[in-house]
């Protein structure tokens, strides 16, 4: 495979910097530039870097193929972190016969010498890019091939159900019949469950991505702001006695439970009494229609046009000025009453249930589920009529074929472009 090289650290200064070689023709890279006339696989050896026009003191340590992140020979050299440093290393494995690696291109070459899955990798970009622990723990569940193993489950199920068929097709005056219709109805059941169990993960892998969106609404002066301020722990919004002082969006982020919530502050719903006061209000009404949790400061009768399948957290605010009634908290941002319990209920409306389990985690993954349950939803339905046999096999075959385009078996190549362009030039 032809040798490519980049720097694997990001850009500038730093403590270490790495410098990554795959492919082949790695170890002699390796020997040439420390002087060593041999490399143990998996162990750091420390000594002299030689870069041409300088020399760096570091580290070298040789993965032999196969047993590597891309599958092939590869070498890093661990340097000092200084800019000129990486660049050195880098530029001196160049002269020795490395071209410059493209975006993704080591993790390229680790799905196509089946190292990883595209489900996989996209998982290691999820956790790059992570910015709550759940996120990290998603990621990490399909970079461990979790989700890999849960389409092979279902995959297996479907050869099952094929072979049966196929010999049902092939073979009709002979009678063989290893799998009944019933039981290729009860089979086809276990699957489908199987199919509809992961796609309903897809809304809280969404959540899990891209954070809950709570909305704070109310009226004017209702304690919005300050309340955003409490949640967060520090000053984000502007708080003022003076009504309509929020005429704009304000947000901020807060992670409960290892999951990231962002929370938005919207100006107070009334009549505006000026167009920059009657553009925040147009604002808030359409935070209010995409949010996850609604989280009302009460104040008088609930607003009509409140989205009725949003979960609704009803708040007292202001505890330690009055106390209402038949709200699920009553919260204080003077005195830090129930705040603590309001980030208990916007966990449990907002994210409910968050395990280490697996979650769909993009849209792709989302579509190629959904087009694997299409297809045996048919099936079944096929089957229940007593229709050919022909028929129901073409469904399982779609089936068999969207699962495949989700672990990258039959993935379009664009589609795996688009993937691994979302790299770095060193991953």
């Amino acid at each position: 495979m032809e040798l490519i090289t980049a720097i694997a650290t990001p850009a500038g200064k730093g403590g270490v910097a790495v410098i990554r070689v795959s492919g082949d023709g790695a170890e002699t890279v390796a020997k040439r530039m420390t002087g060593r006339s041999s490399f143990e696989p998996n162990r750091m050896y420390a000594g002299e870097i030689d870069c041409g026009a300088f020399k760096d003191y570091g580290l070298t340590v040789f993965f032999q193929a196969p047993h590597s992140f891309t599958g092939e020979d590869v070498v890093e050299f661990h340097c000092h972190g200084g800019t000129e440093i990486a660049r050195g290393v880098l530029s001196r494995t160049v002269e020795l016969g490395a071209r410059a690696a493209m975006r993704g291109e080591f993790t390229r070459r680790a799905f196509l010498n089946g190292k990883l899955s595209l489900t996989a990798v996209e998982g290691m970009g999820e956790m790059i890019d992570a910015e709550s622990r759940a996120h990290v723990r998603a990621g990490y569940s399909l970079y461990t091939e979790q989700l890999l193993a849960a389409a092979k489950s279902i995959k297996q199920k479907l050869t099952h159900c094929l072979a049966g068929i196929d010999a049902d097709v092939d073979y009709p005056e002979e009678g063989l019949t290893a799998d009944s219709r019933e039981e290729t109805e009860e089979a086809l059941g276990e699957l489908i469950g199987q199919l509809s169990d992961l796609y309903s993960r897809y809304g809280t892998g969404r959540k899990i991505k891209a954070g809950v969106n709570v909305v704070l609404c109310g009226k004017p002066n209702a304690g919005k702001s300050s309340l955003l301020n409490a949640l967060l722990g520090y000053d984000r919004a502007i708080v003022s006695p003076e009504e309509g002082t929020t005429r704009d969006t304000v947000e901020g982020t807060l992670e409960i439970g290892g999951v990231l919530f962002r929370l938005t502050d919207t100006a107070g719903l009334r009549t505006g009494e000026s167009r920059a006061e009657a553009e925040g209000i147009r604002r808030a009404e359409r935070a209010i229609a995409e949010a996850d949790v609604i989280v009302w400061l009460k104040d008088g009768d609930l607003p009509e046009n409140f989205p009725d399948n949003t979960p609704l957290i009803v708040v007292g605010a202001k505890s330690d000025l009055a106390r209402q009634e038949d709200c699920d908290v009553l919260v204080s941002s003077v005195t830090g009453e129930g705040i603590e319990r309001l980030k208990e209920l916007l966990y449990l409306r907002g994210a409910g249930e968050v395990s280490d389990g697996v979650y769909l985690l993009t849209q792709r993954q989302a579509a190629a589920v959904r087009a694997a349950l299409s297809a045996a939803n048919r099936a079944i339905e096929a089957v229940r009529a007593h229709a050919p046999a022909e028929l129901y096999a073409q469904d399982l075959a779609e089936c068999n074929a969207s699962l495949g385009e989700l672990t990258g078996e039959s993935a379009a190549e664009d589609v795996i472009d688009e993937i691994f362009s979302k790299f770095c030039v060193g991953k």
